[in-house]
């Protein structure tokens, strides 16, 4: 079971990871060529959620609960994910403003990051029973960063899930060295860059953090 505290933790280590910020940062947006064959997208939020991925159904949320933004907003979600918004300063100052001046849009992103990834992460881990806070961690991370726990970086190394029969703490650590190998020798170098990520994995591994009670240094910013 994942107490309250943990969650706390894991969710500063994540925001951590994509905005630099133990809260998060909602109002967060960059743009990145790692949208198809390429193509630049914008990314946003405090999980950053992709304007080729799921941005499209933040926004609906949003518009749902009658942001103050939600008029504006209507103007341009039918566009997200079929014409691209990457250069248009009218809706990206409007992603920047609603985060930063309504508190509907920051409980949007939170209901929304813990829907999307939050609890599928929590169901696999539950599924395979894994028991530590470190591997809810290490899942959680997974679900954001790469929307699963791959089956091909499963299929690259041999100990079983807890399920299985296998050890929990050498499925993770097993996991953790196969995607910490798999991004550092990635063709794309925007994931290479991403191996900050898999160091503190490794870190609290070594340091036998498994219930997470110990401090975290997450790519040079210290939770406790």
């Amino acid at each position: 079971m994942i107490t309250a505290p943990q969650k706390s933790k894991i969710l500063q280590v994540i925001n951590v990871f994509e905005t630099g910020s133990k809260e998060g940062k909602y109002d967060t947006l960059v743009i990145y060529a790692d949208g198809k064959n390429g193509s630049r997208q914008i990314t946003y939020g405090r999980s950053q959620t992709t304007e080729q991925g799921n941005l499209k159904a933040l926004i609906e949320m949003y518009i749902s609960k009658n942001g103050l933004f939600s008029d504006q907003f209507r103007t341009f979600v039918s566009l997200i994910g079929k014409q691209s918004l990457v250069d248009n300063t009218v809706f990206k100052n409007l992603l920047r403003r609603s985060a930063r001046e309504d508190s509907i849009m920051r409980k949007c992103q939170d209901e929304f990051f813990d829907i999307l990834y939050y609890q599928p992460a929590l169901h696999f881990f539950q599924k395979n029973k894994f028991t530590h806070a470190l591997s809810m961690l290490v899942i959680y991370d997974s679900y954001i960063h790469s929307g699963s726990v791959p089956a091909f970086l499963r299929e690259r190394f041999p100990e079983n899930t807890p399920l299985n029969g296998g050890n929990e703490k050498k499925w993770i650590t097993q996991y953790v060295n196969t995607r910490h190998h798999w991004l550092e020798n990635h063709s794309r170098q925007i994931l290479r860059k991403t191996i900050y990520r898999t160091k503190c994995f490794k870190n609290q591994i070594t340091d036998g953090n498994w219930d997470l009670s110990k401090e975290i240094v997450a790519n040079g910013v210290k939770i406790k």
